[in-house]
Parts: structure tokens; sequence; C-alpha cells
């Protein structure tokens, strides 16, 4: 079974560092914060998803690094920011793979969504050392697409209502969430 954590941070700036030693889900929820996180999978054959999400109002940062630390580990990054107004948003996302850990899965997904004309930047980083990795990583900074808005629009949905249903399924990225954890979290992305 999998370990599962909740964090959600409400406009402070924290730093977090985790001994991952079981198969781990994190979900982290950030408003208006700054948060410095470091994970070493410690164990073979472990896992770690990690589901980050946040709604940036003031100039913030999001710093993460992976260290692969034994053979055949597996972290998955998910990384959705939405800037809201002309801010700075700064992602720095880093999976290291030493020379002596092989067989390990090291990937990212990076997404921020500036709803005005706000100031973001993601750096993925992979600093691998092993032939025998398999690792991606992805960036995106934009805005949500009209042929989305479009399309939902055509269907009868109004535009606010739109982008409420594209808000929420970007930031809440995973069907296996329990809405009940994140309360705070949901009540915000009501007020964009």
């Amino acid at each position: 079974m999998n370990r599962v954590l909740y964090i959600v941070d409400d406009n402070d700036n924290k730093n977090y560092k985790y001994d991952i030693l079981e198969d781990t889900v994190i979900y982290h929820f950030s408003i208006n914060s700054s948060s410095n996180v470091e994970i070493h999978l410690s164990k073979e054959d472990v896992s770690l998803y990690y589901y980050y999400s946040n709604i940036n109002y003031d100039s913030n940062s999001f710093f993460i690094k992976v260290f692969h630390d034994k053979n055949n580990t597996h972290s998955e990054l998910f990384n959705h920011g939405v800037n809201v107004f002309n801010k700075k948003l700064d992602y720095r996302v880093e999976g290291v793979v030493p020379k002596n850990s092989s067989g390990c899965i090291c990937n990212q997904e990076n997404q921020i969504i500036n709803m005005k004309n706000g100031m973001s930047t993601i750096l993925p980083i992979l600093l691998i050392d092993n032939y025998n990795v398999d690792s991606n990583h992805g960036a995106y900074i934009g805005k949500f697409s009209e042929e989305k808005m479009f399309y939902m629009m055509s269907r009868g949905i109004s535009r606010e209502e739109a982008y409420q249903l594209l808000l929420n399924g970007f930031l809440i990225n995973s069907d296996s969430i329990e809405l009940s954890q994140i309360d705070l979290f949901l009540k915000e992305i009501k007020k964009i």
C-alpha cells in the first residue's frame, strides 16, 4: 500500500525534507507560498509520485530536488501553477541520478498558466550520471488555449464556468485526491 501525504501551504515559506523508504504519493497544495523541497529515494525499488499545485498572487518560487540514491527507484513529478497577477513565479525542478544508481526512472511535467502578463520561469533539470536510466522532462508556460474555451462555450458553458472547470482540472490533477483534505485550496480556486 502507498503512503499518502497531504500538504497545504497558505502564505508561507517552507522547507521540506523527505527520506522515502516506501512507495509514496505526496499532494502538495500551495496558496501564495514559496517552498523548498528535498527528497531522497533511499530504498531500492521505491516509487514517488509528487503532485504540486499552486496559486500565486505575489512573487514566489518552488524548488524541488529528488535524489535517486538507490537502484530501481522511480519518481514522477507533476508541477502545476497558476500565476494570477503580473508577478513572478519560478520553478526549479531537479532530478539527480548518481553513477551508482541504475535502472531508475526520473520524470517531470511542469506547467504554469499566466492569467495576466506574469513573469514565470521553469528550469527542468536532469542530472543523470548513469546510462541505465529512463528520464524525461517537459515545461509549458502560457495561457489556457482559446480552442478549449471555445469548445466548452459551444456546449453551453459560460466563459466563467469554463475557466473554473479548466482551473479545477489543471490544479487538481489526480483523480485519487481526497477532496476533504484540501478544502482550503478548493475555496481558493473559486476566488480566482
